[in-house]
């Protein structure tokens, strides 16, 4: 009777300790992997957020860069994989790694290892040609296309915004005379003639941007530089997907947590300087909630299949 009645007597005490415990995240550094080189926009987006959670919580937070090479495609993304499930590795991630990666063969990658916190950027990916160009529109451009040939520039051929514009030829009913990758898709690319269209970020191509045609964005909302121009989603339903960046844990991170990121990087990327980024670049700056980032993530799922089945 004793021992029952001190078992019960220290279980309050045990309760108390734990939420302590808990409530102590996070105690020691915390790392957020971005699985690219640095120095693009989600490195500088997710370098702010690290700020911003170190500020928040007094503990150190950095960015830990690991670009694939010889490691393969997305390692940074695998090692979050083989992470611990408390929280002190985050991943930030494009697309390419819950949509992509379990359909290429890296088991690691596999959606029930991810749950999302938020996507927070959209890469502002477009579709634009010279000013001289015969069209003003996508419409146009895929009408003038089906006499004459244009060559198309893109990043490379696996890259999903290179994937919605061969399959928007498909939807279109043309043929791209040709499609090459470029290092640098940008001014000197369209008033050189080397593509008659290019798909490339805005950012690359704002020096000139009065004077090129923008004919569409490959994003799901119209960018905030150029507000006259349609998405590819606006011109064909299916294709509507677009290069985002989020943020990403193991499914089994404790949901208070997740809370404490996902309240500092909300902050963050709705603030001050991660919206002027926004408009110093064109990219698309938000905060997705993790329910509808989930959603969006099953849907694009899909386009990619819709997409894949067009490129057969």
């Amino acid at each position: 009777m004793k021992t029952a009645l001190r078992l019960a007597a220290a279980l309050p005490a045990l309760a108390l300790s734990a939420t302590v415990a808990l409530a102590e995240y996070p105690e020691k550094p915390v790392e957020f992997v971005v699985p690219w080189p640095p120095g693009d926009l989600e490195d500088v987006l997710t370098r702010m957020i690290a700020d911003d959670f170190q500020a928040e919580y007094g503990v150190p937070a950095a960015v830990v860069n690991k670009p694939g090479g010889g490691g393969g495609p997305f390692p940074g993304a695998i090692e979050v994989a083989g992470a611990a499930a408390d929280g002190y590795t985050v991943g930030s991630f494009v697309i390419g790694v819950p949509v992509v990666g379990h359909r290429i063969g890296i088991p690691e990658l596999a959606p029930e290892k991810f749950d999302p916190l938020g996507i927070f950027l959209t890469y502002p990916f477009v579709l634009a040609a010279a000013a001289d160009a015969p069209y003003d529109t996508l419409e146009e451009m895929a009408a003038y296309a089906k006499t004459n040939d244009l060559a198309l520039g893109h990043f490379g051929g696996g890259l999903i915004p290179t994937r919605v514009s061969l399959a928007y030829a498909k939807v279109a009913g043309f043929e791209w005379g040709s499609d090459a990758p470029f290092d640098a898709l940008d001014c000197n690319t369209l008033a050189s003639g080397d593509a008659d269209v290019i798909n490339t970020t805005l950012q690359l191509i704002l020096p000139c941007l009065d004077d090129v045609k923008v004919l569409a964005s490959i994003t799901d909302s119209r960018i905030s530089l150029t507000p006259d121009t349609p998405t590819i989603g606006e011109l064909a339903p299916d294709l509507n997907i677009g290069l985002w960046n989020g943020l990403f844990v193991r499914k089994e991170v404790p949901q208070d947590v997740r809370d404490k990121i996902i309240a500092v990087a909300r902050e963050t990327v709705t603030g001050e300087r991660a919206q002027r980024l926004a408009s110093e670049t064109g990219a698309v700056i938000y905060w997705q909630d993790a329910a509808a980032s989930a959603a969006r993530i099953a849907a694009d799922g899909e386009a990619l299949g819709r997409i894949g089945a067009l490129l057969e």
